[in-house]
């Protein structure tokens, strides 16, 4: 049946007007006022904004970790993001060293089969370069469609790939239109101070934050950035927290080299000081990179205004406080790093940009959804509303308040970080391909029914950083 929304503003990341909206089969078809409604169901967004539905470009579900696995998998996890406003999301595939790419692909793919309930795609972890892997490539990116290859810098022993790695990823990503993307720390100098501090008899929750200074989240952004320079290929930072990472970032954009960055709302709204909470509680907060003292939130807010920055991932890696989280006790390097927040991106992004003056309306929208869109390539299909689009839209009611808690949030976990925390601005109704997931704050969707996306290469000719000026809204790739 096709539907119609009316009465709403609709907002994307360049225009803001009011218009009716007409889906059918699952694509936007028509965009006017007054459009006929005979034969349609009538969705009234009366005082509401109508936005593209938000793409998280960051997301860890059902990840074994340290041990254990996230508590959310890809129903309960993507339910969660659909109540926050998330209509699709791209999960990152871990592979392990010998083991042939696809077959990790097909442990994704599993995982999700059956039970997502909105929209997904992945990234491909990258752990060395071999034959086999230069062979398997061309088929991941080319017929798979999986066009971003993360490489961890961190986590010695573990998921870290050295530099040589590293910089092959970006020839070959260079070579196939692929984003590398790169989790930016040191992860040699971290495994020395984490040693170092359990020496010393240094446990608590809070030493995980004091091994892994920002410094050396810097350094890693800085040489990342040099390398791809250097390969002329392309960069995605995830999870930045610090100024001396937006620092590295800024300065690699000023001279043109192709590099992006994501931000998390935990970073922007939590500090260093609540891994110091006492009973334990401070592991709740462990997240990889770690959160900084306040001050650094300043730098990031502004990178996000003036483009240096220009998304933001959830980084949702859900563990349980009771009987997950505790694995660390007595030790915090074994505290699984990660946290809950695919559900409140969305919103706290509205509520403390928007409505705080930090961001613009359109830049939230940009950053929400557009940016990703464009960057990994799903846009237009996904990330705005226009004629031909996928019908991912989020009815949002830009008063509604509700404070966040682990009492009411629909993530499969036991605490929620931002507790306490009272927000402006709630989705009402979001529709993916045109179908509702949530209608009226309630939940109606069906698992299985979100599809596995397969992405465009990167956009490098229409995405390309301009020498010595911000991004703009200029890119596009075609679906």
């Amino acid at each position: 049946m096709a539907k119609l929304i009316r009465n709403g503003t609709v907002v994307t990341a360049t225009d803001q007007y009011q218009a009716d909206i007409r889906i059918e089969d699952g694509i936007i078809v028509q965009i006017g006022l007054d459009l006929e409604t005979e034969g349609a169901d009538i969705i009234d967004a009366q005082g509401h904004y109508v936005f593209p539905g938000g793409i998280d470009p960051h997301t860890h579900l059902e990840m074994p970790f340290g041990g254990t696995v996230t508590a959310d998998d890809f129903e309960t996890g993507t339910k969660a993001a659909a109540f926050g406003g998330t209509t699709t999301i791209i999960d990152f595939c871990l592979t392990n060293k010998g083991v042939p790419l696809s077959q990790s692909v097909q442990t994704w793919h599993n995982k999700a089969k059956g039970k997502a309930v909105i929209d997904y795609s992945f990234h491909l972890m990258i752990a060395e370069i071999t034959d086999d892997v230069l062979a398997e490539l061309p088929t991941m990116i080319h017929d798979e469609g999986i066009t971003s290859l993360k490489v961890f810098m961190a986590y010695k022993n573990v998921f870290q790939a050295d530099d040589g790695t590293l910089y092959r990823t970006m020839l070959e990503a260079k070579r196939h239109g692929a984003l590398v993307m790169v989790h930016a720390e040191n992860g040699d100098v971290i495994d020395y101070l984490i040693k170092e501090a359990l020496d010393a008899g240094n446990t608590e929750p809070i030493y995980h934050a004091l091994t892994r200074p920002s410094l050396i989240e810097g350094e890693a952004t800085g040489r990342a950035a040099k390398l791809t320079a250097l390969a002329n290929s392309q960069l995605y930072v995830v999870h930045v927290t610090c100024e001396e990472a937006v620092q590295q970032i800024a300065e690699a954009r000023n001279q043109g080299v192709d590099v992006w960055g994501e931000t998390c709302p935990q970073y922007l709204m939590l500090d260093q000081s609540y891994l110091e909470k006492p009973n334990f509680e401070g592991a709740k907060y462990v997240w990889s990179p770690p959160l900084r003292p306040q001050f650094h939130q300043d730098a990031l807010w502004t990178a996000l205004k003036n483009g240096q920055l220009q998304t933001l991932g959830s980084d949702h890696c859900s563990f349980n406080f009771k009987g997950q989280k505790e694995l660390g006790l007595g030790d915090f390097s074994k505290i699984p790093n990660g946290g809950p927040c695919i559900e409140d991106r969305f919103s706290i992004l509205f509520s403390e940009g928007v409505l705080k003056g930090r961001i613009t309306l359109n830049q939230f929208v940009d950053i929400v959804s557009t940016r990703s869109a464009k960057l990994f390539g799903l846009f237009p299909r996904k990330g705005t509303i226009s004629v031909g689009c996928d019908a991912d839209i989020v009815i949002f009611d830009p008063q509604a308040t509700r404070v966040i808690s682990s009492e009411t949030h629909h993530m499969n976990v036991d605490y929620n970080p931002f507790e306490g925390l009272e927000i402006t601005g709630e989705p009402v109704t979001v529709l993916s391909r045109g179908e509702y997931v949530i209608r009226d704050k309630q939940f109606v969707g069906t698992p299985g029914i979100g599809q596995f996306l397969k992405r465009e290469t990167y956009p490098s000719s229409s995405l390309q950083v301009t020498s010595k000026q911000p991004a703009d809204q200029r890119g596009t790739t075609h679906v």
